[in-house]
């Protein structure tokens, strides 16, 4: 069986990853892995990190690139792609541009369509945007539905989508897992944080979303600020995303504070090891939401919706939005409060327990290939 992986951002990646080497060990798929390089310098981490040999690099990131353009050029470099490379799938994942337009052109060339981590819904077709609309758009283009949770096969039946749906779990755990045991004790991480106490407690903080740019991300700010004024033995770890708008009131606000340490953008690996040793996730990232848990960690939400509702349902993590006095409330209980993060560090994991990949593999080999 011909199958073709599309990716191009980093979170696309770290859970496609475990499953690209998986079906490559099976005689049974010849496996092309294309990258779209939507986001460059970040998927590249990703796929040395893991070892992904890629058939096709369409180095598709332009300096500001708007939607619209990002689009055109994704759907003509694809075309060639996939004619040459004549999948009997193609596997997309999640709700990015690229994914999309892979599901799209591989509609449009009448291959079989699978979309792994389908069914997310936040219900505001602008937050997140544009992901909330692409997922719903892929739903209704793919032939196989592979969902982290009954959640979200509920969401897809509400969209009359109850066919070749399998709920296996989300496969960041998978690849989360064994990052974080070849990590574990890479002494080169010790030495890039070695500027951070960790004998202190660590808020790993990120922040990145379109939605939250301008008056929601200085709130974030400012609130972090309130809580470093409040708490001398808590330090702030934050990656700082590269978009020159998230840059700039980032460091407007937050440089120069005493142990607030703004980092540059982390690879994979050391984005792991950092969330091993933190004490409270804050984070406005739906793959974070899904990672801290497996680690023991609470997880405060930086958005006013998410998608990723298990999580707040299962009290793994609470959903805080972006007003500064809400969040400053959310971390002190937790920095306060032994007997409630210890009930939010220890409750399972709702996202899976590292085996999603092997349970899709299964269900290509067996069911989906049967179905066509």
């Amino acid at each position: 069986m011909r199958v073709l992986f599309v990716f191009g951002t980093r979170p696309e990646a770290i859970k496609l990853a475990p499953l690209i080497h998986i079906l490559r060990q099976q005689s049974s798929f010849e496996v092309r892995v294309c990258s779209t390089a939507q986001h460059r310098e970040m998927s590249d981490q990703v796929v040395r990190f893991f070892g992904i040999s890629l058939d096709y690099d369409l180095d598709l990131m332009r300096p500001d690139q708007s939607l619209f353009q990002l689009t055109a050029r994704l759907f003509g470099a694809l075309e060639g792609v996939i004619q040459e490379s004549d999948p009997d799938m193609v596997i997309v994942q999640g709700d990015t541009t690229t994914a999309l337009v892979a599901a799209m052109a591989g509609f449009y060339a009448q291959k079989r369509v699978v979309h792994v981590e389908a069914g997310l819904r936040s219900q505001d077709k602008f937050s997140p945007f544009p992901e909330e609309i692409n997922r719903r758009l892929i739903s209704h283009i793919a032939d196989c539905h592979f969902v982290p949770t009954a959640q979200a096969r509920q969401n897809l039946a509400a969209e009359g989508i109850r066919e070749h749906v399998w709920v296996v779990g989300n496969t960041v755990i998978d690849a989360l897992l064994l990052a974080s045991s070849l990590v574990e004790h890479d002494d080169k991480l010790y030495q890039k944080f070695q500027d951070i106490d960790f004998q202190k407690r660590v808020l790993l903080v990120t922040a990145h979303r379109r939605e939250n740019l301008g008056e929601p991300l200085e709130e974030i700010c400012l609130a972090l600020r309130d809580l470093i004024e409040q708490f001398d033995d808590v330090e702030i770890a934050f990656p700082v995303h590269p978009n020159p708008r998230v840059k700039a009131t980032v460091f407007r606000i937050l440089r120069g504070m005493p142990r607030v340490h703004l980092l540059p953008p982390l690879a994979y690996p050391e984005f792991v090891w950092l969330m091993k040793r933190a004490y409270l996730i804050m984070t406005d990232s739906g793959g974070v939401q899904e990672e801290a848990p497996s680690l023991g960690k609470p997880v405060l939400v930086l958005r006013e919706v998410t998608e990723r509702v298990e999580g707040i349902e299962a009290g793994v993590a609470r959903l805080v939005g972006t007003s500064r006095e809400r969040i400053v409330a959310e971390a002190q209980r937790l920095l306060e409060d032994s007997s409630f993060y210890a009930q939010m560090a220890k409750t399972r994991n709702p996202y899976g327990d590292g085996r999603s990949c092997v349970k899709i593999k299964r269900f290509l080999e067996r069911e989906c290939s049967a179905a066509f």
